[in-house]
């Protein structure tokens, strides 16, 4: 089973869930923003340049994403640090 990255910035209650090799380095040439009406909140899909999904960025992530990922998260926030 692969290891997923994931970071949480609490003080913007933002998460990003990484899909790529955390070696490579690749660039969104692609985001794709879900219906905030249809999942109550931001959601947005980053893709490459051949279309393929490199993570994923909830905001309100708190109230989306479940207690243990983002406790388990990267901190990228100042009280993180």
């Amino acid at each position: 089973m692969a290891n997923v990255k994931v970071t949480y910035d609490k003080t913007a209650n933002a998460a990003y869930v990484y899909f790529t090799d955390p070696e490579a380095r690749v660039k969104v040439a692609h985001m794709y923003p879900c219906d905030p009406v249809d999942v109550d909140g931001m959601i947005n899909l980053d893709f490459d340049d051949q279309g393929r999904l490199l993570g994923i960025e909830v905001l309100a992530a708190s109230s989306k994403l479940p207690a243990y990922l983002l406790e388990s998260a990267e901190r990228i926030d100042a009280e993180g640090a």
